[in-house]
């Protein structure tokens, strides 16, 4: 598309428009800000993950055919690497969606392109070694089949024991994530009282003593303050991290007037095992971190592995989510009927040509500030 996105203002002024307004919202850590801008210049796949706020607004310009479809409660910023296990009440190792800090209602359909345009740019990258047709159709009938059954989550036990080997990778080794979780500078600064509460409130009885350090970590809201308690006990660390939000970047883009923050809908709605050490308040939530307690990374799964299987349960997966939506289910099954051939992928092809167009023009502007150096 180009010519700066059919009107909008380039990346560029687009991405420092869109921080200021969530400067408003939430005290944005200036260097960590650049070492996004930083991360954004490496390759697509990362630029992608950091620029959902671009990708809301070049979606009705892009998929004018799919914008009209039903409206569910969406992820958002959903992609192949938005997927992570937590334990529940029982202990048992539950894997799904990880992150809902961009929900907001949104044609369903976004969802669906934004994870198969994911998929594209792994492939791309080389995170992924399937080609691009078996991922889109592993992604589409996923959501199909989720969609006609009634969804279900999953459970790591006695069944997905195939997931549960790749969410349980060598490669995720608690001796890494401590050493990362260990490293991160004290926290300088003071806590809200509600989300001082919250973290305190999280933590086991037993545990008076905990030491505050600030964490780098995510794209999107790499930025956004993250806060750590960690304690040592009974013999062994634990951590909570607290992670201030903003409403949905579909806000930002659609200029709405609003301060509204809809993770906590969204993950009690859906189709989904609760993870208990998840809490909300205000624009803050509060969750346990651990190696078998957080996203999962492309490159931390183990060479051998079915990715088209991986791409299918991530398509069930979204299905779930928009079961959160329980009222229009019955009108997204009859849009669903109506999409055949091609749909998924030509809308997926559009949107990764449009992200990678900005991303060259990051690029070039950064080499041009010196800001990769």
């Amino acid at each position: 598309m180009t010519k700066s996105q059919k009107g909008l203002p380039d990346i560029v002024q687009a991405t420092t428009d869109f921080e200021k307004w969530a400067s408003r919202h939430v005290n944005l850590i200036r260097s960590d800000v650049k070492l996004k801008h930083r991360n954004m210049a490496l390759s697509a796949f990362p630029f992608f993950r950091a620029t959902f706020y671009r990708w809301a607004q070049l979606w009705p310009l892009i998929c004018p055919e799919l914008e009209g479809a039903t409206r569910v409660l969406a992820v958002g910023d959903l992609h192949v690497e938005n997927f992570g296990t937590w334990r529940d009440f029982e202990g048992r190792l539950i894997w799904g969606v990880n992150d809902f800090d961009e929900a907001w209602p949104a044609p369903y359909t976004v969802d669906l392109v934004r994870l198969v345009t994911s998929a594209y740019l792994a492939i791309d990258a080389e995170h992924l070694s399937l080609n691009r047709k078996g991922g889109c159709e592993a992604i589409e009938e996923g959501y199909r089949d989720s969609i006609a059954k009634g969804g279900g989550p999953y459970v790591l036990a006695e069944h997905h024991r195939w997931l549960r080997r790749l969410a349980t990778s060598e490669l995720r080794d608690p001796v890494v994530f401590w050493k990362k979780i260990l490293a991160c500078p004290k926290y300088k600064g003071d806590l809200p009282k509600d989300v001082w509460k919250m973290i305190h409130g999280s933590l086991p009885l037993r545990t008076k003593n905990y030491e505050l350090k600030a964490r780098i970590a995510g794209l999107g809201s790499l930025g956004h303050p993250r806060i750590l308690a960690l304690a040592a006990w009974d013999g062994a660390h634990i951590v909570r991290e607290a992670k201030q939000l903003t409403p949905s970047a579909w806000t930002w883009a659609q200029h709405l007037h609003t301060s509204e923050v809809l993770s906590r809908k969204l993950v009690e709605s859906a189709v989904r095992i609760l993870d208990p050490h998840v809490h909300f308040a205000e624009n803050w939530v509060v969750r346990r971190l651990a190696p078998d307690c957080c996203h999962i990374e492309l490159g931390t799964l183990p060479e051998e592995r079915d990715e088209e299987r991986m791409l299918y349960y991530m398509g069930w997966e979204t299905a779930n989510i928009h079961f959160g939506s329980p009222k229009a289910i019955g009108a997204v099954k009859k849009d669903l009927a109506r999409r055949r051939g091609r749909w998924l992928h030509k809308a997926a092809k559009a949107m990764q040509k449009v992200t990678l167009d900005d991303w060259k023009v990051w690029r070039r502007n950064c080499k041009d500030s010196g800001a990769t150096k």
